[in-house]
C-alpha cells in the first residue's frame, strides 16, 4: 500500500506546476530539518566545516528548503517528456566550454554534483548528444519503471555500477563521448581514497580522476542553478577550478577543491544533509589533515 501511494504523489508532482512543487517541497524540507535530529545534525556539522568562523544567517534553513525542493522536482523531470521537462531551462552558461572540447575532438568527463536540479543536467545534454553515466537500478520493483523512465532517454546509455561498466564509460571517451559522473557521493570500500574536502578527510572515488588520465579527454563541472520561486533553472557548464594534473591522489585532491569552490558559490542548493564523511563498509577511518 505504500509504494502505491508514494508512485501516486509522484504522477501528482509531475502534474504540477513548478513553482507550486518548489514551494510544497520547501515547506516539506524545512519541516523534516525540524523533525530530524540526525538530518540537522549532519547538515549543521558540514556547513560548520566549510564555514569554520561562523555560518552566514540563513543558510541552513535554505539548504533544507532547498534539498526538500530537489527531491519534489523529481518526478516531474522523470515522468514528463524531455521537451516539456527541458521548457523550464530559461538560460545556459558556459556551453562553449563543451563546443571547445569537442572541436579539440575530445572526450568529456561531465561531473555534476549534488548542487540545485542535477537531475536536468542528463536531460539537456542528451538532447544534444550522447552521454554514457553509470546507472543502479532501484531495488523497489514499484520504482524501477518510474526511474527508467526519466533516466533511460534518447542519447542518454546508462551503464552497469560495476568493472564492465567503467570499461563502457572509457569506451565512450575514446569514441569523444561524454560520461557523467556523481563526484560527491561516497563510493564503496576499496573504490576511492581518503582526500581532504572542506578541512575533513572524506572517502573520495578514484574513477572521476583515472577518467582524466585518459589521452584526450577533458573535464568539466556541470550543474542546474533552481531559480527562486520555481522559475525554472539556468544550466551551466564550466571547467574544474584546480587544474586536475599529477598522480591519482593529486587529481582526486584537485577534484575536491574544485567542488568546494563551486559549493561556496552556490552554497544555499548544496545537499549538505548528506553523511558525506561518512567510513564504507570494510574501510578503516582515515585521520583528519593537518
Amino acid at each position: 500500500m505504500p509504494s502505491i501511494l508514494i508512485a501516486a504523489l509522484f504522477r501528482l508532482l509531475a502534474r504540477m506546476p513548478l513553482r507550486a512543487v518548489h514551494r510544497l517541497g520547501g515547506a516539506v524540507g524545512r519541516l523534516v530539518y525540524w523533525l530530524s535530529p540526525t538530518y540537522r545534525r549532519h547538515l549543521d556539522a558540514n556547513l560548520a566545516l566549510a564555514y569554520p568562523q561562523c555560518v552566514p544567517p540563513g543558510i541552513a534553513a535554505e539548504a533544507a528548503r532547498s534539498a526538500g525542493r530537489m527531491m519534489f522536482e523529481i518526478p516531474r523531470l522523470w515522468l514528463r517528456e524531455q521537451n516539456e521537462a527541458l521548457a523550464c531551462v530559461r538560460e545556459v552558461r558556459g556551453w562553449d566550454c563543451v563546443e571547445a572540447a569537442w572541436k579539440r575532438g575530445e572526450g568529456i568527463v561531465l561531473l555534476t554534483p549534488h548542487i540545485g536540479c542535477f537531475e536536468i543536467i542528463p536531460l539537456y545534454f542528451g538532447s544534444h548528444a550522447p552521454m554514457t553515466f553509470m546507472f543502479r537500478p532501484p531495488k523497489q520493483v514499484w520504482l524501477q519503471d518510474i526511474v527508467e523512465k526519466g533516466r533511460i532517454r534518447p542519447n542518454l546509455s546508462p551503464v552497469p555500477a560495476d568493472a564492465s561498466g567503467v570499461r563502457l564509460l572509457m569506451r565512450a571517451l575514446k569514441r569523444g563521448e561524454t560520461v557523467g559522473i556523481l563526484p560527491d557521493q561516497v563510493p564503496g570500500g576499496g573504490q576511492g581514497t581518503w582526500s581532504p574536502f572542506f578541512g575533513r578527510s572524506a572517502y573520495t572515488m578514484t574513477l572521476a580522476a583515472r577518467l582524466s588520465e585518459m589521452k584526450r579527454v577533458s573535464v568539466l563541472l556541470a550543474f542546474g542553478e533552481r531559480l527562486p520561486d520555481g522559475a525554472g533553472y539556468v544550466v551551466h557548464f564550466l571547467p574544474p577550478a584546480a587544474p586536475l594534473q599529477g598522480d591519482l591522489q593529486q587529481r582526486v585532491d584537485a577534484i575536491n577543491r574544485s567542488l568546494e569552490a563551486l559549493i561556496l558559490r552556490y552554497p544555499a542548493q548544496f545537499l549538505w544533509g548528506y553523511n558525506r564523511y561518512k567510513t564504507p563498509a570494510g574501510m578503516d577511518a582515515a585521520g583528519d589533515p593537518a
